[in-house]
């Protein structure tokens, strides 16, 4: 059987033992999907210490799929009582956790983990894997900008220690090890796959001072008071309690060292021809996030954020990205994949209409067009905001 064909995938990863379910599991006998049940007993006979079942992008398993999954695990659970295997849900698949926990109740070497705090709503948008190309080309938009305003913020060359806290994919951390050359830079996310990505780049460009590290940044395994600059670019926007997320930020932070954060206004992006049409979809990519419970409007606020979290000496400025900085391709190419994110997924999983989403992808084409056009303009707003902790 070839799984490819099916409505949903399974893989293997043997660099951090994981295996990977993502789709929708509903055959109506077990022999149906008898390769991928061999494929999970085979993977768990065959590593030892602990094998991961990621089914945080599996949307549906009906109960003919979870039976028979279930008596493999068990099977493995009994046969190698050394090895723990761990179920990784995601909050986003509600029905996930309370599946597998039932199944745990009764295995003492399985257990149940929820991927991400219910203050990350937006996790299975931002972190898909085709997204990854334009977070480095967002990143590379950025940084013509952030590399000249970062010292005023407060990061010297060569700075004792510095963490950039939810780090993705890990293209900032690159280039500030290479640009600034701190004596210690740690690099976190909550994405075992950004993580992953992130290593990867850091060998191929020859980096390897950077400590990357697998974390939830609400409530993080870092000493207090150890870094002298902290960076969190782009993610206060995507939590749903950004205060819990700043705290972290400057419980790590030593006194008088600075957090630094970057976040967008989306109304705010532009264009011209067809600015109207522009403004309408980004004013509308607002409130689809906000019904997700993220805020993308967060980037004038970061001065009341900063100081409510006891930070003083706050800096803020703001700069424009846009189709003239380098390659105008590379701005369209970003509102590309905004489009597919937004209008082919976010608007799709709010229930909007086939012709709310027509009009909603035709302000991403009208801002492509204003970013290629010879005589066009197009823009997009970021906040770079930075608080000292008091001595």
């Amino acid at each position: 059987m070839n799984l490819l064909s099916l409505p949903f995938t399974v893989r293997f990863d043997p660099t951090n033992q994981e295996l990977v379910l993502s789709g929708k599991m509903r055959p109506q006998s077990a022999a149906e999907i008898a390769d991928a049940l061999e494929l999970v007993r085979q993977s768990l006979e065959k590593y030892s210490g602990i094998v991961y079942l990621n089914v945080k992008r599996l949307t549906h398993i009906n109960m003919t799929a979870f039976t028979a999954l279930c008596d493999i695990l068990a099977a493995g659970c009994r046969t190698r009582p050394e090895r723990n295997i761990k179920i990784i849900t995601s909050s986003v698949m509600a029905w996930s956790a309370s599946l597998f926990e039932m199944l745990a109740a009764s295995l003492p070497n399985l257990s149940v983990e929820v991927y991400d705090s219910a203050f990350y709503p937006g996790q299975s948008f931002v972190e898909d894997e085709s997204f990854i190309p334009i977070l480095r080309t967002q990143t590379k938009m950025t940084w013509r900008h952030e590399r000249e305003l970062l010292p005023r913020h407060g990061l010297r060359s060569g700075v004792a220690a510095m963490a950039d806290i939810c780090c993705g994919i890990g293209d900032f951390a690159t280039l500030v090890q290479r640009e600034f050359k701190p004596a210690r830079l740690v690099a976190l996310d909550h994405s075992v796959r950004s993580l992953d990505y992130a290593r990867r780049v850091a060998a191929d460009f020859d980096l390897q001072s950077i400590e990357y590290t697998y974390g939830d940044a609400s409530q993080m395994l870092l000493r207090d008071d150890q870094f002298d600059f902290v960076t969190c670019r782009h993610s206060l926007q995507i939590f749903d309690r950004p205060e819990m997320l700043l705290r972290e930020l400057y419980r790590i932070c030593k006194p008088g060292g600075r957090v630094y954060i970057t976040n967008e206004k989306n109304s705010h992006c532009l264009g011209e021809p067809h600015a109207e049409s522009i403004k309408w979809t980004y004013e509308e990519v607002a409130k689809l996030f906000s019904h997700f419970d993220m805020d993308v409007e967060m980037g004038p606020k970061s001065r009341h954020l900063l100081l409510n979290a006891g930070f003083d000496d706050i800096k803020v400025d703001c700069f424009m990205v846009t189709n003239l900085d380098g390659d105008p391709q590379d701005f369209a190419d970003i509102i590309e994949a905004w489009e597919n994110v937004y209008a082919g997924e976010m608007a799709v999983r709010r229930g909007d209409s086939p012709d709310f989403i027509r009009r909603f992808r035709q302000g991403f084409k009208d801002h492509v067009f204003a970013a290629l056009h010879p005589k066009g303009y197009a823009g997009w707003p970021i906040w770079a905001a930075s608080g000292r902790k008091p001595l």
